[in-house]
C-alpha cells in the first residue's frame, strides 16, 4: 500500500516555508521571491510600469518554483496571511497536472517556525 505524501506551505508574497511531513518529522525548505524591497525601489525609480512588469515576472517565477515542488505530493495545505496562497491555488487549478492532488487553502496569521510545524502536524493528524 502506498502512503500519501503530505506537504504544508506557509507563504506570503516574499517567502514560502515548504514543509514535508514524513512520519512525525518535518523537513523544511524556504523559497524566496526574487522581488524584494530593494528591487522594488530600484525599478520604481526607473518607472512604475517597469516595476509592475518586473514584479509580475518575479512572482510568476516564484509560483512556478512552488508548483514544481507541489506536483510531487498527494496532499497539500497552503496557508498564510496574504492572498499569495489564493493566487498560487488559482494558478494550480488552471493546470490539469494538479487535478489529482488534494490542495486545501487556509487562512493563517504570521507564525513562528514552531507554530508552522505544529499547524502542519495538526492538519494531517
Amino acid at each position: 500500500m502506498r502512503t500519501n505524501k503530505h506537504l504544508g506551505i506557509w507563504m506570503d508574497h516574499a517567502n514560502a516555508f515548504v514543509m514535508e511531513l514524513t512520519g512525525n518529522a518535518i523537513v523544511q525548505n524556504i523559497i524566496t521571491s526574487e522581488f524584494n524591497h530593494q528591487e522594488k525601489e530600484f525599478s520604481l525609480n526607473k518607472s512604475e510600469k517597469l516595476m509592475h512588469n518586473k514584479e509580475q515576472h518575479e512572482q510568476n517565477d516564484y509560483y512556478k518554483e512552488l508548483s514544481m515542488i507541489i506536483r510531487d505530493f498527494d496532499d497539500v495545505v497552503i496557508f498564510g496571511p496574504t492572498n499569495a496562497k489564493d493566487e498560487l491555488f488559482n494558478l494550480l487549478q488552471t493546470n490539469h497536472r494538479f487535478s489529482s492532488i488534494k490542495i486545501v487553502v487556509k487562512n493563517a496569521d504570521k507564525m513562528t517556525e514552531n507554530q508552522m510545524h505544529a499547524f502542519v502536524k495538526e492538519y494531517y493528524n
